[in-house]
């Protein structure tokens, strides 16, 4: 029986020939990943079992995104645990303030991720990394301790859904709008502990970029893991920034799938996620009138350089609306800097923006943008559950870049066809 690229890595880095669905099987991990909220639980566990060091100080890797700068005495205690921890362990690839990005758009830039490789980290966003062929996927702090300390992990292999993709984007749809199509049509567990698995002629018309937004919420539909097929785009980015050896893993031919879906990428329009989760997804011709209090354009869904520049398409000459609050949070200090270089700052600036340094703060309702109760905000983040971004009377609307910043001027959920009159 044919594998799928999943299970083709997982075998591998196994040292199996073959595995199958259900199997629990012992995986030699490529890269570990803590941040500021997880890894502080994990230093613990790690020093519970005894461990003394890790398996090996390139491979294990901690960001400080979630509250850094640190935005209370609790926080600034958590990142002080993981910089202590790193320096007595000395992790070669600790990210903190001045360095530091939002974790899942950092690693892929910084050349820490692979075709090929099996990556667990203490998020659920892990599952990121599936855009350049990894295998990828969140765990608990316990298991993060315990990938520090041995350098593997166990996995119960994942079944598959084949979503084959053609055609091209339309002017004003991205990634964020196909991952929101795509929940939107299978709900919050259609692929549940499954491997989400990207083919066909149509993964070429997406940019890595809108790989990485698609691959990062396969976990909003209940995924293991999202994966995309390697090709030339995928080795160019890859090669540009990693200069280690990598395998690419293909499914075979017979590969067994659950289900297969085939998505017209031409046939996406600009999708929003209603309240209170992913799934409950409309289309513009479905909204109506919406007021909104706030839009944030970030996240390690869509804090790229792309994703800016999209909203600055948008944003540029214009004027947000009244009574509306709009913050832009570059995912790295790499795209801040390019953002900045290029002009699209002064855009954001000029239109009544404010620009954060990187951070994930609001999405998890940290700080930079908390909600009070009965405001409502577009953004261009992952969640939108109950709560998420503040209080439990506020909501959510998940969006693209293009329709954050289009509600952004227009002060209320807006299409960036209407805004840019087209």
């Amino acid at each position: 029986m044919g594998m799928t690229m999943t299970q083709k890595i997982l075998a591998a880095k196994a040292g199996l020939k073959e595995v199958t669905a259900g199997e629990l099987i012992l995986v030699n991990l490529d890269r570990v990943l803590g941040n500021d909220i997880t890894s502080p639980v994990a230093i613990k566990e790690f020093e519970k079992i005894g461990a003394q060091g890790v398996y090996d100080k390139d491979k294990v890797t901690m960001v400080m995104d979630h509250f850094a700068p640190n935005k209370d005495i609790k926080a600034a205690t958590q990142c002080k645990m993981c910089r202590d921890f790193c320096d007595k362990q000395e992790i070669t690839h600790f990210y903190d303030v001045g360095n530091m990005g939002i974790e899942h758009a950092l690693l892929p830039e910084q050349g820490l991720v692979a075709p090929g490789d099996v990556v667990i980290g203490a998020d659920s966003h892990t599952c990121t990394y599936g855009a350049l062929g990894a295998f990828s996927t969140g765990v608990g702090s316990t298991d993060m301790a315990c990938g520090m300390a041995t350098g593997k992990a166990w996995f119960k292999v994942p079944s598959a859904v084949k979503f084959v993709l053609k055609g091209k984007l339309n002017k004003y749809v991205s990634g964020k709008d196909v991952i929101l199509h795509i929940i939107g049509k299978i709900g919050v567990d259609g692929a549940l502990y499954k491997s989400m698995e990207f083919v066909g002629e149509g993964v070429q018309a997406l940019t890595v970029f809108d790989r990485l937004t698609i691959s990062n919420m396969a976990i909003e539909a209940g995924a293991k893991n999202g994966i995309f097929e390697v090709d030339e785009q995928t080795l160019a980015y890859v090669n540009e920034r990693c200069h280690r050896a990598y395998t690419v893993y293909k499914a075979d031919e017979d590969a067994v799938y659950d289900k297969t879906y085939e998505i017209d990428l031409s046939q996406i329009q600009p999708t929003v996620a209603f309240p209170h989760l992913p799934e409950n997804t409309k289309t513009f011709d479905e909204i109506g009138d919406i007021a909104i209090d706030q839009v944030v354009i970030g996240s390690c869904t869509n804090g790229q350089y792309k994703d800016l520049a999209e909203a600055a398409e948008i944003l540029k000459g214009k004027k947000i609306a009244k009574r509306v609050r709009a913050i832009v949070i570059p995912a790295t200090q790499d795209i801040y800097l390019k953002a900045m270089e290029d002009g699209l700052l002064k855009i954001f600036i000029q239109a009544g923006c404010i620009v954060s340094t990187p951070t994930c703060g609001p999405c998890l309702g940290g700080y930079m943008g908390i909600l009070a109760a009965g405001e409502r905000a577009v953004a261009t983040t992952n969640r939108n559950f109950v709560g998420r971004m503040g209080h439990v009377d506020s909501e959510v609307y998940l969006a693209s870049p293009a329709v954050a910043a289009a509600s952004a001027v227009a002060g209320k959920i807006a299409s960036p066809m209407q805004v840019m009159g087209e």
